[in-house]
Order: structure tokens, then C-alpha cells, then sequence
């Protein structure tokens, strides 16, 4: 079982900064990386994976420098989410190339051994120019999987997938998680990582913005005060009773449309209603002003 330590860590491009004094701890199981695009996940991927040096603060395999080591690569497998690939070869060389490269006693057989865990042999003798996106995913995970690592890194390794791919991978994912390894994966997508992982770390412009187990910080993404926009036959009247009721803290009028701010999500879209028909007021259209993922993971920071 490994343990991968991030202390301090920051990586800075010029002026553009990366990630920000990220400090977390990844152990065995299935942790998911969560954050918009541009958050820098796959930033903080290349330094677990010792791809890419800290500008600042140390990555550490169960105590070991991870940059520079190149001893600990043997116990990292990683998925990039970059699709350049070796187009001219067929998936079999890829994969043999990569156990050889890691000098493996018997390539062929480990090769063998990661394309039927991925369900590729058959497609095994194709050139990898000929694959799918969905395809060339398997055939990555076919290379991280090859030398039996301890450490599994995944940049979105759901892209590009089709529904069987991904419950597939899914269900391998979970397997893996089971039998003690570390897996890390990162997505943008909030159902993926609710599906499989039971530790989340949310990632936000390159901080680090809340960590621990996923139903707890789901729970606070759920319970955050939520926003909507409204368009009714009298917005005045409406906004009158919303106020009068106390379904909401906060009511603006002032953009030429209803903004109102829900401090319990579960209230207000109760009363709504209600206060709708009781003073009759037609209800054209209720629209959440927040919910895109860049907004709830803001919440979270300011927290």
C-alpha cells in the first residue's frame, strides 16, 4: 500500500500560477480530483507523477522524493489526458514498448495480461491511428496497467468514452481501489466522481478548496445558499411576498428581471409556489442563476 504526501506544493508557469501551497495526502482507495477545466488538476497529475518538478513544496511516495526518482516511477502508473499518441504503431507494440521500458522479466506476457484487462486484444494488431478517442483511453490505461503498479494517476480518463467503456472502467477502477492500490483520478464532471470515489480533493484556480469523504462535502455543495432567476406575470408582487415570507435572504429587482438568493434550497422551492397562487402571480419561468461547477466550487473556497 503506498501513500502519496503533497506538502506545500506550487507550481508557477512566468505570472501564471498553476497550483497554489496545495497540501493533501493521497492514500489507498479511489480519491477523486475534482475541479473545473483550468483548475489545475492536470498540473498537480504531472508532479505526483514525477512528469513535472514543484516550483516550490515536495511530492513525496511513501517517503521518497518523487522527482528524480526514477525508482519510484515502478510504483506510478499514469494516464495523461493529452491524446498524442504513437499513431504509427498498433496497440501491441505501445503497450510491449512500455513493459520493456520498464524491464519487465516477460513483456509479451505483461502486455498481454494489461489488453485483456482493458478489453482490447482484439483490436491489439490495429494501428493506433485507427483507434477511437474511447479506444485510445484503454490503450493508455493498457500502459499504465502494464508493470502492476501500487499508484495509479488518471487524468480524465473517462473522455471520449462510450456508456460500456465507462462502467467498464468504472467497475475496474473500483476493483483496483478494493485490492489496496492508490487511485487518483480527475474530472470535471461531478456524477463521475460521486459514481466511484469515496475521498474527494476539490481543486479551484489552482487551490486547494475542500477535501475529505464525498457525502460531506456534497452535502455543503447541496446546502450552499442557491441562486435563480425568475420571470412571473408581476416580478413586483412576487418579489413582495418573497420578501414578506422570508423564503429567501436576498431579492433584486434591479436587472430588469427577479434575482432572489435561497439560503434553504428546500424552502424556498416549496413557498414558491405557494406564494405564487396565493397572490396571484403567474410563474413563467424559475431558472438557477449557480449551478454550473465554477460556482459551487467558488462557495467552497470562500468557506
Amino acid at each position: 500500500m503506498s501513500t502519496l504526501v503533497l506538502d506545500g506544493v506550487s507550481r508557477w508557469y512566468g505570472n501564471v500560477v498553476a497550483a497554489n501551497d496545495v497540501t493533501m495526502t493521497v492514500g489507498p482507495g479511489i480519491t477523486g480530483l475534482l475541479g473545473p477545466n483550468g483548475a489545475g488538476k492536470s498540473t498537480l497529475i504531472a508532479m505526483m507523477g514525477g512528469f513535472l518538478a514543484p516550483s516550490a513544496g515536495t511530492v513525496t511516495l511513501d517517503g521518497t522524493a518523487v522527482w528524480r526518482h526514477p525508482d519510484i516511477y515502478r510504483a506510478i502508473g499514469l494516464v495523461p489526458e493529452t491524446e498524442a499518441m504513437y499513431d504509427m504503431v498498433t496497440g501491441w507494440q505501445f503497450v510491449v514498448a512500455n513493459a520493456r521500458l520498464h524491464g519487465l522479466p516477460d513483456p509479451a506476457a505483461a502486455a498481454r495480461r494489461a489488453l485483456e484487462t482493458v478489453e482490447m486484444m482484439d483490436a491489439k494488431d490495429r494501428e493506433i491511428a485507427t483507434y477511437s478517442k474511447g479506444m485510445k483511453q484503454r490503450v493508455k490505461m493498457a500502459t499504465a496497467l502494464v508493470h502492476d503498479p501500487s499508484v495509479l494517476l488518471l487524468d480524465e480518463p473517462f473522455n471520449g468514452m462510450d456508456p460500456r467503456q465507462r462502467l467498464h472502467l468504472m467497475d475496474l477502477l473500483r476493483r483496483l481501489g478494493q485490492e489496496g492500490r492508490t487511485v487518483l483520478f480527475s474530472s470535471h464532471i461531478l456524477e463521475e466522481v460521486e459514481e466511484i470515489a469515496g475521498t474527494i480533493e476539490v481543486l479551484v484556480a489552482g487551490r486547494h478548496a475542500a477535501s475529505g469523504d464525498f457525502r460531506r462535502i456534497r452535502r455543503l455543495m447541496t446546502e450552499r445558499p442557491h441562486q435563480y432567476t425568475i420571470a412571473s406575470s408581476d416580478d413586483r408582487r412576487l418579489a413582495a411576498a418573497i420578501v414578506a415570507d422570508g423564503a429567501a435572504d436576498t431579492v433584486d429587482l434591479s436587472g430588469g428581471s427577479l434575482a432572489v438568493r435561497a439560503p434553504d434550497v428546500g424552502r424556498f422551492v416549496h413557498a414558491l409556489p405557494r406564494l405564487a397562487r396565493d397572490n396571484g402571480v403567474r410563474l413563467l419561468e424559475v431558472s438557477p442563476a449557480d449551478e454550473s461547477l465554477e460556482s459551487v466550487f467558488a462557495y467552497l473556497v470562500a468557506r
